[in-house]
């Protein structure tokens, strides 16, 4: 059965978007296998632990939809999931490898490192370690153990020939041994690295595709040596490609926001998020760009993954989610958006603006933006009604305007069109001059949905209302 993974650490506000789109393609092809997908958390890193981010990491992947078969708040036949309830295990791991010639003990301090590390810089050489504990004695070892003396345990890498993989995204790949550094395994506190972490949890859950960023493939070849020390079956790597700015640097926080946190309370749909990450690196063979998770899982090739950096462009992100928002029934978004706003409107109310301004939308917040002053009366600027002109041919049409509406016994938007037209042809005036005066005057601003239906939403006496408020600020 194939078994996959996601392994984010608990280190920052929240997931991060390049983990959602790992997240995305191990679900998609979890599902598409009728496999397993599950969550580990690594957190070994203790010095850069976030609080409340393992909480955040769960919440948002159910918000997604990307519903883990395991983890650490469910559970799983290979609990525990957390790696900081996993120490004995990477432990025992550590001094097997010891044990078979594939790791060592190393007993270097960190000022012996740091001065090992400035003499390799002035050389103009790459930091390595300079592997003297490797040919330690026996005996040496034992009394070094036996005083207690802080060590770490550091992977043999072979100092000859090569490791070879194949990735299932892009083809072989060749490492020489000589060039891999004696990575340290476990550290002098007991904790893992990620690397024998990593390799020894997704042996024992029986991970079968480890499907993962492009930042570590240079990683692989080490995690291929633990494999084969230990005499266990290697899983299938494939490695995506990473997320990139408009600028093609890699995407971090300084260009564009990066926790999936800041997506939700911009008011992105999860739908939306999922469908435009699909994008990154993959093209729908029917040329689609908006498409189901379900479609994707169908459509989904591991093989037909770009392996060039995709670009994550917000302006994309924005018109895809643009047209989800419009391809949602007014009701049903209508409800989304009273939630989103923790019942801060009236739903109803909600419902009756909507079908002005969801053509322009492109997130939840813009409903806001371009509706607030049906939910509170506008502070109309004086000057910004005057626009030039003067003060009686602002009050002139408008007063007229006020004369005409006030007699009115329904309230259409069609009859309200007729009267504002009716009163620009007496005065004179361009209809689009004579609009502007009332938008402004009921609205405090220049850019609004599309002025009769929203005096009809706003309803006859509130318009009154509003018309002579701004009328008795004109000086």
């Amino acid at each position: 059965m194939v078994r996959v993974r996601i392994a984010p650490s608990p280190t920052g506000e929240d997931l991060h978007i390049g983990n959602v789109y790992t997240a995305l393609i191990n679900f998609a092809f979890a599902k598409q296998n009728k496999g397993k997908f599950l969550i580990r958390i690594e957190d070994t890193d203790r010095t850069r632990l976030v609080s409340g981010s393992e909480e955040r990491i769960l919440d948002s992947l159910c918000w997604l939809g990307l519903a883990y078969d395991e983890g650490p708040d469910i559970g799983g036949p290979y609990a525990p999931y957390r790696q900081s309830d996993r120490l004995k295990i990477y432990k025992n791991y550590a001094e097997e490898l010891v044990r078979v010639g594939a790791a060592y003990y190393c007993f270097c301090d960190t000022k012996t490192l740091e001065e090992m590390r400035e003499i390799q810089q002035k050389r103009g050489e790459v930091p390595r370690y300079d592997q003297r504990c490797r040919s330690l004695k026996n005996e040496e070892i034992r009394q070094k153990l036996k005083h207690k003396t802080p060590y770490v345990i550091r992977l043999k890498v072979p100092q000859a020939g090569q490791t070879k993989f194949t990735d299932l995204i892009r083809g072989e790949i060749t490492f020489e041994n000589g060039l891999i550094d004696d990575q340290v395994l476990l550290k002098s506190d007991g904790f893992p690295t990620y690397h024998l972490g990593v390799v020894t949890d997704d042996h024992l859950m029986k991970i079968t595709h480890i499907i993962r960023a492009e930042e570590w493939i240079s990683s692989t070849p080490k995690h291929i040596l633990i494999y084969k020390a230990l005499g266990w079956e290697l899983p299938f790597f494939a490695h995506l490609p990473l997320l990139r700015n408009p600028d093609h640097s890699k995407l971090s926080k300084r260009h564009n926001p990066v926790w999936l946190s800041w997506y939700r309370e911009q008011g992105y749909l999860p739908e939306a998020i999922l469908n435009y990450l699909a994008l990154m690196g993959w093209a729908h063979p029917e040329a689609k760009e908006i498409f189901t998770l379900e479609e994707f899982i169908k459509k989904l090739k591991l093989e037909k993954i770009q392996t060039t950096g995709p670009v994550f462009d917000l302006q994309k992100l924005d018109w895809v989610n643009g047209v989800y928002l419009r391809q949602k029934p007014i009701r049903q978004l209508a409800k989304q958006i009273f939630e989103f706003y923790l019942k801060k409107y009236p739903e109803e109310k909600i419902a009756q603006i909507l079908p002005l301004v969801v053509e322009r939308m492109k997130k939840l917040t813009d409903f806001e933006n371009f509706t607030d002053f049906f939910f509170k009366k506008p502070a109309v600027d004086p000057t910004l009604l005057l626009s030039g002109k003067t003060k009686e041919e602002v009050e002139t049409p408008l007063n007229l305007f006020l004369f005409k509406i006030d007699k009115l016994k329904s309230w259409k938007k069609q009859d309200l069109e007729k009267e504002g037209r009716g009163v620009a042809k007496e005065l004179s005036l361009k209809d689009g001059d004579f609009f502007m005066i009332l938008r402004i005057a009921l609205t405090g601003k220049t850019v609004t949905p599309p002025l009769f239906e929203t005096m009809k939403v706003l309803g006859k006496t509130e318009t009154l209302d509003r018309l002579q408020v701004s009328l008795g600020k004109i000086k």
